[in-house]
């Protein structure tokens, strides 16, 4: 695999923790800016449409760069915006400057993607897409993890700082290795490039994406509070399930780049089969530490292993758009990143019992299951 893919990955790894690291850092900022602590939780939210609006946005006004330009223009974007989140002392600058770290991250997975699966070799492009999304389960296991201790030891605004940093390395290695056009930009039709989205199997395999994604995250975001009021795990224990979850997914997505081919085979069959099953244990057996830290660690690798297919699928379904491609596949599973939390904090809060934020994560994963079941039946031989 060429070593620019491992590039992208570190940078990818940097924006991942940024995206998930304000989770950790709520009651400091709440605090500081004197907001609500809602206010602030919503910023997340803000974060995942910023992605939707921006990934297919972003594309298209890229879509004639150099892919050197485009991603460095991107990076360098994304560092700047959290020096300024860093030093701002007003709550609606920040709240712009995650929406506007979103838009330029989605910007720079749309050029990423398609540049990742161009420099592999053939029949790697699988491998190579595991590669990107294994910088954002990386940054679960360690970025956010370290993003929260370190805002607990030098205030919020020091993890911001951090993400700016982490970008500078990656940022030099994209100036020193990217290739000047590794997606063939010259001639592109972006109108032809999005009608590649009417394509059925490429809204088959992004609604099975959001899907997936929907139901990692209706679980996901309410993972520590599971952990303290259901399972009553100290403090010290969540960020070490959170890290659990990040291990899993690594181990995922790293299986899945190695065996993935973009069809949906028995082997991502088989994963879809397991992730509802393993949504239903975890809402039974939540409330015991043991079973949540090992069931959490299953469906962490099912769950990514899964998307990190999806996305190499989408990518396989629609080679008529190698610059709009990696925008679909960031739209779908930043949409079920936005609407699975969504769906669960409504159940939740009607019901006040956060196990429920499972059940939906089961349900959600039994349809995608129906439809690739419905999908390899309808198919001769």
């Amino acid at each position: 695999m060429p070593l620019f893919v491992y590039v992208l990955g570190l940078a990818v790894f940097a924006q991942g923790t940024s995206e998930f690291m304000v989770s950790g850092l709520v009651p400091g900022i709440a605090g500081d800016l004197s907001v609500p602590v809602g206010a602030v939780a919503a910023l997340t939210s803000a974060y995942a449409v910023g992605m939707i609006v921006g990934a297919p946005a972003m594309a298209v006004l890229s879509a004639r760069w150099p892919r050197r330009r485009a991603l460095a223009g991107f990076l360098t974007a994304f560092a700047v915006v959290h020096v300024i989140g860093a030093v701002t002392t007003s709550f609606p600058v920040l709240f712009g400057t995650r929406i506007a770290a979103a838009v330029v991250n989605a910007g720079f997975l749309a050029v990423a993607i398609p540049v990742a699966a161009a420099l592999a070799p053939q029949g790697k492009q699988a491998r190579a897409t595991a590669i990107l999304v294994a910088g954002i389960t990386l940054s679960c296991v360690a970025g956010v993890p370290a993003g929260a201790v370190l805002g607990d030891l030098a205030g919020w605004r020091s993890a911001f700082w951090a993400v700016a940093a982490l970008c500078l390395p990656a940022l030099i290695l994209v100036f020193r290795s990217a290739p000047a056009d590794a997606a063939g930009s010259r001639g592109v039709s972006i109108r032809r490039e999005a009608r590649e989205i009417k394509s059925p199997p490429v809204r088959q395999a992004m609604i099975l994406g959001a899907l997936v994604n929907g139901a990692t995250f209706a679980t996901f975001a309410f993972l520590a509070v599971i952990a303290k009021d259901v399972a009553h795990l100290p403090s010290g224990a969540v960020s070490g399930l959170l890290a659990a979850f990040g291990v899993g997914a690594f181990i995922g997505v790293t299986v899945a780049g190695r065996k993935g081919d973009g069809e949906l085979g028995s082997g991502l069959v088989l994963a879809l089969c397991a992730l509802p099953v393993g949504w239903t244990v975890l809402a039974v057996t939540g409330a015991q530490p043991v079973a949540l830290f090992l069931v959490t660690t299953v469906q962490g690798g099912l769950s990514f292993g899964c998307g990190s297919a999806l996305v190499a699928r989408v990518m396989h379904v629609a080679p008529g758009a190698p610059t709009l491609g990696g925008s679909f596949a960031t739209v779908a599973l930043n949409a079920g990143a936005f609407l699975g939390p969504v769906l669960a904090g409504f159940v939740t809060e009607t019901t006040g019992d956060y196990r429920h934020a499972v059940w939906i994560s089961a349900a959600l994963a039994l349809i995608p299951l129906a439809f690739v079941l419905r999908l390899k039946a309808s198919r001769p031989g």
